[in-house]
């Protein structure tokens, strides 16, 4: 703890030595020397990293006042620093016990390594009553699906508005360039501005290996803009330099068609062996287990080969008793999931323990009616786009899309909604992201879905070039008569990895039949890709 005010303590010192030096070179007298630990703030919620902060302040402090020659040292060497805090940073209480935004002190710079925690993982990790607190004070501030760290973003900001800070840096996870935790970003581009960034570098945490983004911003004094090591013109919210998407909105037409799987939470799914017995074994109540047996897949079965995976599904809302009509199903929810929900916290997620997690009913009617409908993996190292069959339920690593025409495949597996996708999306490490929000919905089809001419040539043009890259792929997928030690290697990611010239055509020929939809000349560069999409969602939007 305390690490980086040891950092910037080193370097102010360093800073301090070569204007002494540089004041002696030119003969003037060597200034004092000014800066102390006694200069620098900290907030530290642990008790023990507090008392730990000051203590590498004023280690670092002597250690190199020794290593410059400076041997003087007063008693006692280490003395207690007021300025380090043990206290939340980011949530507070009056004193009747109502939640507030707690006073930063004033300082000319911020800097900090914030906990990576995801919006997701919230309310596990913290208490609800903790996030209920934090959601009242940083409302219309910090969306709920955002990570832990946009709130010290956002505290941040709030010190340069108000001008008890000049500048800040802080180092997030790199997802803070996309979907929710993109919004603090944006805010702070409405105070100020982003002068430094560092959007995607390796990083260890606690022994593993993450990817983050470093974020220098400020008032908008600062002239200069540097991405990366290279000077540009300007940073956006996205943290890049060139078409800024960030402004693109979602579009009311493509609402209720890109959906996540199923969130099941517990080991509802069984191998085919065990489907297999459970769907030719009898009830006494006369129901079939098929009604509650199907066909399951997640992100695994996509990027590798098909595992004939199935899982137990009573829907959205089945009671118990007619679950219990269903015996071998509902003694294997029994036995291998009832114990863990009951641990569960929610009372909600322990009562219902027999229903998924998050059954998505939205997605189950939206896909109901269709024969096939399309998936992609949530993350993925290529954007991938498969037909699904009913009945078959998909996870919630991957992404739906309640579509069964090759016109809708084709566009989506296009270069322009690839290029698309991967600025809208987030990622995790260096695998982007795919989510219904921010890459499908902000997406300007050519034609708004649904409302495609009937009998037109581009859609009939698209439909057959995506209906030959499904068929060649699957040829080359699932080839007949060889052996099962080389059909196992037969993966789209290994086909996508080698890129034959055959898919490097076929794709091809899609692009081309994509751009022509739009009345755009193809080849285009991905800056031109996004001018015109971006452009495009403005009118629609």
């Amino acid at each position: 703890s305390g690490n980086f005010l040891y950092v910037a303590l080193k370097q102010l010192k360093d800073l301090e030595q070569e204007v002494g030096n540089v004041s002696e070179g030119v003969g003037l007298s060597r200034p004092p020397l000014g800066v102390t630990p006694n200069q620098f703030y900290g907030i530290e919620k642990n008790p023990f990293a507090a008392e730990l902060a000051q203590v590498v302040l004023w280690i670092g402090y002597w250690q190199w006042r020794r290593t410059n020659g400076y041997w003087d040292a007063p008693e006692p060497i280490l003395q207690p620093l007021t300025t380090i805090e043990q206290r939340d940073a980011i949530l507070s209480f009056t004193a009747d016990g109502t939640p507030t935004t707690p006073a930063w002190p004033p300082a000319d710079v911020i800097i900090g390594n914030p906990p990576f925690l995801g919006g997701k993982f919230l309310r596990r990790e913290l208490d609800d009553d903790y996030i209920d607190d934090l959601f009242i004070v940083y409302a219309q501030r910090v969306p709920h699906e955002a990570d832990l760290v946009c709130y010290w973003f956002e505290q941040a900001r709030a010190q340069l508005v108000t001008g008890n800070a000049q500048r800040v840096g802080l180092l997030a996870t790199n997802s803070i360039r996309g979907g929710a935790n993109r919004e603090v970003l944006k805010r702070i581009k409405q105070n100020g501005d982003i002068f430094m960034a560092w959007a995607d570098r390796p990083w260890l945490l606690e022994g593993a290996a993450v990817r983050v983004a470093m974020v220098g911003f400020d008032g908008g004094s600062e002239q200069e803009r540097v991405l990366d090591g290279q000077q540009v013109q300007a940073i956006n919210a996205d943290l890049t330099g060139d078409v800024d998407i960030t402004a693109a909105a979602r579009l009311t037409e493509n609402a209720n068609l890109s959906f996540m799987g199923d969130t099941k939470q517990g080991a509802f799914d069984i191998d085919n062996e065990t489907a297999q017995m459970m769907l030719n074994t009898q009830n006494v109540s006369g129901k079939s287990n098929a009604d509650v047996i199907v066909p399951w897949i997640n992100g695994l079965d996509i990027t590798r080969r098909p595992r004939k995976m199935w899982i137990i599904d009573f829907g959205v809302a089945m009671t118990e008793a007619k679950a219990m009509q269903y015996e071998l199903p509902y003694g294997h929810v029994l036995a291998n999931v009832k114990p863990r929900r009951e641990a569960h916290q929610r009372n909600w997620y322990r009562d219902e323990w027999w229903i998924h997690y998050a059954p998505r009913p939205e997605m189950r009617a939206a896909i109901h009616p269709l024969s096939r409908f399309i998936v992609t993996p949530t993350l993925s190292k290529y954007r991938l786009f498969l037909w699904v069959y009913h009945p078959t339920l998909p996870d919630h690593q991957l992404i739906v899309t309640a579509r069964e025409d090759d016109y809708f495949f084709g566009v989506l597996h296009s270069r322009i909604h690839e290029v698309w996708a991967l600025r809208m999306g987030t990622s995790l490490g260096p695998t982007p992201r795919y989510t219904p929000t921010t890459c499908f919905e902000t997406f300007p089809f050519p034609y708004p879905p649904g409302q495609e001419p009937p009998d037109d040539p581009h859609v009939a043009a698209i439909g057959a070039a995506a209906r030959n890259l499904h068929e060649w792929r699957e040829a080359w997928l699932n080839p007949p008569d060889l052996p099962p030690k080389e059909l196992a290697k037969r993966t789209l990611t290994t086909l996508y990895n080698a890129r034959p010239d055959d898919l490097v055509d076929l794709h091809s020929a899609l692009d081309a039949a994509v751009a022509a939809a739009y009345g755009w000349e193809w080849p285009l560069s991905d800056d031109e890709i996004l001018t015109h999409l971006l452009a495009l969602n403005g009118e629609r939007g």
